[in-house]
């Protein structure tokens, strides 16, 4: 899909960070936005800021953990654009920090509900309006978490590594089909964005009662936190990643790396795999 200009992209997580960048190089590139947030406020107020701009915006307060919230979705882009040809499942949150034991059943239903099953609704819901409009394209947003041996924070890394898995199945269950409908899988790196503490903030009562009344933060462990708000905000911009998104579908390639410094890392998860190793982890490189 070389020629975007008019186009309709609905992206999810659009009220900020990577969401947000993606939505600003699409309208800048003329599509038309359908930006869907669990935050009402915040996805009302950046869609008045990319109007300015001149781009057409339809906010939308979505729940991507809920199937009928995501075909309520596709049905307000329908109504007012008529169409829909790029779907970025994007939204995401955040959650580490504790031993994969202590973390209870709600941290797991909460961060596989947004990270993988919000993906698996965009995808049930959105590939058949693709296919019936005969042309579109697919990215769904993992990690570089999906892609290396994780440390530290597993409930984030099982979520992105099913993300890569699914985006590989979709994409060759559709090039069997021979549809125009392409797919990428988007896995980013230290990214300047507030993940944490947007996840923070949108935590359901469950997860933050039980961090609140359970969980010790360590001197360890604020240090860690303060290194990884140190690697973000020295990250690449979402404005860039939203670059690399739109070079991605116009050249019609499923992996987007935005850290090409880290493929050692990936490659040293993948020969520990071939050499039947204990995963190690490797630190990715820093710029």
């Amino acid at each position: 899909m070389r020629e975007v200009a008019g186009k309709v992209a609905v992206i999810t997580g659009g009220a900020s960070g990577i969401g947000r960048g993606i939505a600003e190089a699409f309208a800048a590139a003329g599509m038309k936005l359908v930006l869907a947030d669990v935050d009402e406020q915040r996805v009302i107020e950046t869609a008045r800021a990319l109007e300015k701009s001149g781009a057409e915006v339809l906010p939308v307060r979505t729940d991507v953990s809920k199937q009928v919230e995501v075909d309520s979705l596709a049905r307000r882009a329908l109504d007012s654009f008529g169409a829909v040809h790029v779907v970025c499942n994007n939204a995401g949150v955040a959650h580490g920090g504790v031993p994969t034991w202590e973390s209870t059943l709600h941290d797991w239903e909460w961060l596989v509900g947004v990270n993988l099953m919000g993906v698996v609704h965009g995808v049930r819901t959105f590939t058949p309006i693709l296919l019936e409009e005969g042309e579109g394209h697919i990215v769904n947003t993992a990690s570089m978490a999906g892609l290396i041996t994780g440390g530290g924070n597993a409930l984030y890394g099982v979520t992105k590594h099913a993300v890569v898995a699914l985006s590989e199945a979709l994409f060759n269950e559709l090039a069997a089909t021979r549809a125009d409908v392409g797919v990428s899988v988007l896995c980013p790196g230290w990214i300047n964005t507030e993940i944490l503490r947007s996840s923070e903030r949108n935590q359901p009562d469950a997860v933050r009662r039980h961090r609140a009344a359970q969980v010790r933060i360590t001197p360890e462990g604020e240090i860690r936190r303060k290194q990884v708000e140190s690697l973000l905000a020295s990250g690449l911009s979402p404005r860039q990643v939203g670059e690399l998104v739109l070079a991605a579908i116009r050249e019609r390639r499923f992996w987007i790396l935005t850290h090409p410094e880290w493929k050692g890392a990936i490659r040293h998860r993948l020969e520990n795999v071939l050499e039947e190793r204990d995963p190690t982890p490797a630190a990715p490189q820093r710029r």
